[in-house]
């Protein structure tokens, strides 16, 4: 029996080469989504009349995230616990920085960006998704003890998450808030929050989400449309319909790669909130139904990881790797759900495959960590500290 397990434990892999393909695959199909969903755009963009503008500066933000993801990976888990509160700090400062007019940038009435000069646009919110998953699982290890307490437990990380609220809402940035909150929700009832304080929590933010939508006539008109796009299918609907089409066009294969009708000026924010329309019309019914699994897959695997991590007594490591897990699965979940008419728009992207250099730098860093969580794991069942 003994040999047997010493066998098992040397024969494990030391690392999870089917998550890194996956996460490579979907990374390299969403190049090529990105240039072909971008491409009518593009040559009214570049005054060269460049149909790869969009393709070269995610490529850019490719290669960073790929020379960034492999510098996160050499790192332990336990020092990225020791830094967690300081890149939530410097999370926290980019928010503040984004509002300023002179390094904020505004694009469609939300000022949501840095600009870097000829790097772009760094959106602040992304990085503070990476924050709050690190930030979180800390903070459930330090407060571990206090998890029945409504002073020393619930009340201190509901106030940041209060305040992390306001400051995306001055952007203001309905969606990144919610998947911001679903993390850090997700995280405080995996880690063993009260089952009393997290139903108060819910309840809290279910008001506050509710009120948000209320106080924003923009807002209640995204609602009141997706309950009947079509009724002002020009209007409020166009987004909705147009995606709606553009999917239905694609049947059970598609139109083929490059093929898109409304992906040529009439679906807007097409290489970005819903380059997943122009997927459902080039790849048809099957694409679809691979990209929903490949990311249910991801996500599984993200919960397996953690689960493992917790029962080798690796608390953090555990809550980082469902963090991830809980963003790729909450954001790949509303960005589909608004595809396809099933939620109401949102502005949030497709991990991994939608354009924005920000989002995509984040997303690979992410997977560094889940990748490096795994890779530990693996270490101490082969016996290696």
């Amino acid at each position: 029996m003994f040999h047997n397990a010493a066998l098992k434990r040397t024969a494990l892999a030391p690392f999870d080469w089917p998550l890194f393909c996956v996460a490579a695959g979907l990374l390299g199909f969403g190049l090529i989504m990105v240039y072909s969903a971008s491409i009518a755009n593009a040559y009214q963009i570049d005054p060269e009349g460049n149909g790869a503008y969009y393709l070269m500066r995610q490529s850019i933000y490719a290669v960073l995230g790929v020379v960034g993801g492999w510098m996160a990976y050499q790192m332990p888990i336990d020092r990225w616990q020791k830094l967690a509160p300081y890149v939530f700090f410097a999370a926290v400062v980019s928010l503040v920085l984004v509002l300023l007019p002179v390094i904020g940038k505004s694009i469609n009435g939300s000022q949501r960006w840095i600009t870097l000069g000829p790097l772009g646009n760094f959106q602040s919110s992304e990085l503070m998704k990476l924050a709050t998953i690190l930030y979180a699982a800390d903070y459930m290890v330090r407060k571990a003890s206090h998890m029945h307490s409504l002073q020393k437990g619930f009340l201190p990380m509901l106030l940041v998450m209060v305040g992390i609220s306001a400051l995306l809402q001055m952007q203001p940035d309905l969606g990144g808030t919610v998947v911001i909150i679903a993390i850090a929700m997700g995280i405080l009832f995996l880690g063993g929050l009260d089952l009393r304080l997290f139903t108060l929590l819910l309840i809290l933010v279910l008001v506050g989400v509710v009120w948000l939508i209320l106080i924003e006539e923009f807002r209640l008109a995204r609602i009141t449309s997706y309950a009947d796009p079509w009724k002002n299918w020009h209007g409020s609907g166009f987004q909705i319909t147009h995606a709606l089409m553009a999917i239905g066009r694609g049947g059970w294969l598609g139109e083929g790669i490059g093929n898109s009708v409304d992906k040529l000026h009439y679906l807007p924010e097409v290489h970005t909130d819903f380059i997943f329309a122009v997927i459902g019309e080039e790849t048809g019914l099957f694409g679809i139904l691979t990209l929903i699994g490949l990311f249910a897959w991801m996500g599984w695997r993200a919960f397996s990881i953690g689960w493992q991590s917790s029962l080798m007594g690796r608390n953090f490591h555990a809550l980082v790797a469902q963090g991830v897990g809980l963003w790729f699965s909450v954001q790949s979940f509303f960005n589909m759900g608004v595809n396809m008419a099933l939620l109401p728009p949102k502005g949030l992207t497709l991990p991994l495959l939608s354009y924005g250099g920000s989002g995509l730098l984040m997303n690979m860093l992410a997977l560094a960590l889940l990748l490096r969580v795994d890779t530990e794991n693996r270490q101490m069942m082969r016996g290696r500290r």
